[in-house]
C-alpha cells in the first residue's frame, strides 16, 4: 500500500522531481492537445477520422524521457501522442491535423502520418505492421555507421499476428540490432479482442522467447515503471547487446477512431481502466510526494494556454498552395523530371 511517507522517497530515488514534474507535464500536455483535437473534430475543423491516445499517455511520455535526441521514433496511425513527446509544436500538430499550412508537413498529411525529423519522428504509418521493418532498417543503418542511435518502434497488439512483426524481430535479434520494440497493448485491434484471436495471452511478452529476447511486460499506465523499463532497454540497445520487446498494457479511453463508440468494449472493463487513467494517478502520486498543488497547477495552467495559443495559431493559418501537392513526393523534392 502506497503511502506518502514511501512517496516521498521514491521521489529521492534514481528518478528524481525534476524528472517526474517533466514527466507529468509531458501527459497532460498530450491529453491537453488530444482533447482539443476532438473538440476541433466537433466543430468540423479537422476533416476525416484520427485515432486519439487518450489513456495510453504514460507510455509516450516514458520512452520519449528516456531517448536521446538523435534517437529516432517510429509510430503508427496512433501518434499524435509520440510526436508530441518528442518535442514536435503543439501548432505544428494541430494544424497538420486541420490540414493547415503551419501543419508539420505543410497540412497535406493529416493526422495518420504526422512526422517531424527534426525531433527525431521518423513518420506514424498507417498500414498495421508495415514500420516495423523501416525501424529496424534504421537501426541496422546506424550500426553500420557506427553511431549510437537507437531506434524505437512503437504499434499495437494487433501488429503482433502480422508477418511484418516477426520478421523485424528474427532479423534484428540475429543481427544484435540497436532497436526497442514497444507494443502498446490496450486489448482491441481495432474492434476485435485481441484475446479472441491469438493463442497466447501476452502477444508480444508471450513470443519473446522465439526471438532469443526476454519476456518484459509492464504497466503501461505507470509512467515511473515505462520510464525505467525504456531506459534500460535503450541503454542495451546504444550498448550493442541487441534489440528488446517490451509489451506495456494500457488502455485507449475512447473508440478506435472518431467513427467508433466501442460499445463492444464491457462497462466492467471500462470503469476498472478508467480508475488506472495515467494521468490523476500520477498527479496524485506527486503531491503525495511532497510537490505543492500550486506548482501543478500552475503546469497546468501554463499547458492550458499554450494549448489555446495553438489553436488559434493553427485556424489562422491559411490551407496549403496547390503547388505543395508536389512537394517532397520524390527524393529530390520536384516532380518535373518526371514528366
Amino acid at each position: 500500500m502506497r503511502t506518502a511517507a514511501n512517496s516521498r522517497t521514491e521521489m529521492n530515488d534514481e528518478i528524481g522531481a525534476e524528472t517526474r514534474l517533466a514527466l507529468y507535464r509531458s501527459q497532460f500536455a498530450i491529453r491537453s492537445v488530444e482533447k482539443r483535437a476532438y473538440d476541433l473534430f466537433l466543430q468540423n475543423l479537422i476533416k476525416g477520422t484520427s485515432h486519439l491516445a487518450i489513456g495510453q499517455e504514460a507510455v509516450a511520455a516514458g520512452f520519449a524521457m528516456s531517448m536521446k535526441p538523435e534517437d529516432w521514433s517510429f509510430c503508427t496511425y496512433r501518434g499524435h501522442a509520440h510526436t508530441l513527446a518528442r518535442g514536435a509544436s503543439m501548432t505544428g500538430v494541430l494544424g497538420e491535423l486541420m490540414g493547415r499550412e503551419c501543419g508539420l508537413m505543410g497540412g497535406k498529411g493529416g493526422s495518420m502520418h504526422l512526422t517531424d525529423i527534426d525531433n527525431g519522428v521518423m513518420g506514424s504509418y498507417a498500414i498495421v505492421g508495415a514500420h516495423l521493418p523501416i525501424a529496424m532498417g534504421a537501426a541496422w543503418s546506424a550500426q553500420y555507421r557506427g553511431t549510437d542511435q537507437v531506434a524505437v518502434c512503437f504499434f499495437g497488439d494487433g501488429t503482433t499476428n502480422i508477418g511484418a512483426f516477426h520478421e523485424a524481430l528474427s532479423m534484428a535479434s540475429i543481427w544484435k540490432l540497436p532497436v526497442v520494440f514497444v507494443c502498446e497493448n490496450n486489448l482491441y485491434m481495432e474492434y476485435t479482442p485481441i484475446a479472441a484471436v491469438t493463442p497466447v495471452k501476452n502477444p508480444a511478452a508471450d513470443r519473446a522467447s522465439a526471438y532469443g529476447l526476454d519476456r518484459i511486460l509492464i504497466d503501461g499506465n505507470d509512467v515511473d515503471v515505462v520510464y525505467r523499463t525504456a531506459r534500460s532497454a535503450i541503454a542495451r540497445a546504444r550498448a550493442g547487446a541487441g534489440p528488446s520487446l517490451i509489451e506495456a498494457l494500457t488502455y485507449r479511453h475512447h473508440g478506435h477512431s472518431r467513427a467508433d463508440p466501442a460499445k463492444y468494449r464491457p462497462t466492467e472493463e471500462v470503469a476498472a481502466w478508467m480508475k488506472r487513467d495515467p494521468i490523476p494517478l500520477y498527479r496524485q502520486r506527486l503531491i503525495e510526494s511532497g510537490v505543492g498543488e500550486p506548482t501543478i497547477l500552475a503546469m497546468e495552467e501554463e499547458i492550458k494556454q499554450a494549448v489555446d495559443q495553438a489553436t488559434d495559431a493553427a485556424k489562422s493559418s491559411p490551407p496549403p498552395a496547390d503547388e505543395l501537392i508536389y512537394k517532397d513526393v520524390w527524393a529530390n523534392g520536384g516532380w518535373a523530371w518526371r514528366n
